[in-house]
């Protein structure tokens, strides 16, 4: 049976513009000219004979045709993407692009790829560390590390590392709260992009509901962690992220147990995806920093200690 097909490098423009709704982001990605992808796209129109996008006051957008074509085209694109991957006696792939939280990456993974680099020097690993979760396969991520529960629909997870959570604040702070400071007496910095924040310490610790609309609130881990060590407040530490500032006493426990979270750091990636050598072989290197990580992840002595007694009456 002969497919009429229209050439493949237009059905990857086409998917691309369509998901972005622009030429300029769609050549981006694919590491192509704009003008490359509108040549593309107006050679994928001639050939159906349709116009598949129309250029509005808003900007580009998918015509009806454009609309009905994008699903069919992107799910072809899978199939035909993991059918490949799972070509039997392939040569493994020496590249690996991974999609990664900021402070996590930042943190934990780029220390530590140096060693990678050395065990395994014909593997390239890309990092893309944008906040926008990827979607498997269309993104370019092969596997992700994310932070949640584990439960991930069609997607295999290896669990890495558990977090703690603690109360924290700069030395200086503490200082000047006093050292029976309770968390009513303290301004407080709030993450907004995480599930596991102020609410679900006190919950866990059994203490009164935190006021979450009072204080700092900020989008990163990362910039919690900065704002705690500027004297602004006082944050939801997430070891072992904050071991560094532990360690140097640029940050020091403020009140409160150290709980564990409900969320901790995973490796996903499609079932197909995950069976290929060099990621089997990056996720056994990684399990085995990670172990290493929480091994070396209890607060530091440094610390001050939680008074349980001295802060028997503490409201949050």
């Amino acid at each position: 049976m002969a497919f009429r097909l229209p050439p493949l490098n237009t059905l990857r423009f086409f998917e691309a513009a369509g998901r972005h709704l622009s030429f300029k982001l769609a050549a981006e990605e694919l590491e192509v000219t704009p003008s490359a992808v509108s040549h593309g796209i107006q050679s994928l129109e001639d050939w159906l004979g349709v116009s598949l996008f129309a250029r509005t006051s808003r900007g580009l957008a998918l015509t009806d045709a454009g609309q009905d074509y994008l699903p069919s085209v992107r799910e072809a694109l899978t199939v035909l993407s993991n059918a490949t991957d799972r070509v039997p006696d392939r040569p493994p792939r020496r590249s690996l692009a991974i999609s990664v939280a900021p402070t996590f990456g930042a943190r934990l993974l780029l220390p530590r790829l140096p060693a990678f680099r050395e065990l395994y020097p014909g593997v390239t690993v890309h990092i893309d560390t944008t906040h926008t979760r990827v979607e498997f396969p269309r993104d370019g991520a092969d596997i992700a590390i994310r932070l949640g529960t584990g439960t991930w629909p069609d997607l295999t997870a290896t669990h890495l590392l558990a977090e703690q959570l603690v109360p924290v604040c700069s030395p200086e702070l503490l200082s000047k709260l006093g050292p029976v400071a309770s968390l009513c007496d303290a301004p407080l910095i709030h993450i907004t992009t995480v599930s596991q924040d102020w609410a679900a310490w006190a919950r866990t610790a059994k203490r009164d509901p935190i006021e979450c609309e009072r204080g700092l609130m900020v989008d990163t881990i990362q910039m919690a962690i900065d704002a705690a060590v500027q004297g602004l407040g006082v944050a939801i530490g997430r070891l072992p992220l904050i071991g560094p500032e532990l360690s140097t006493g640029r940050l020091v426990r403020f009140c409160g147990p150290c709980i564990k979270a409900e969320t901790a750091y995973w490796l996903v990636g499609p079932r197909e995806t995950m069976v290929r050598p060099e990621i089997i072989t990056f996720r056994d290197w990684l399990i085995e920093e990670m172990q290493t990580i929480a091994g070396e992840g209890s607060l530091p002595s440094a610390t001050i200690p939680y008074d349980p007694e001295a802060h028997r009456h503490e409201h949050v």
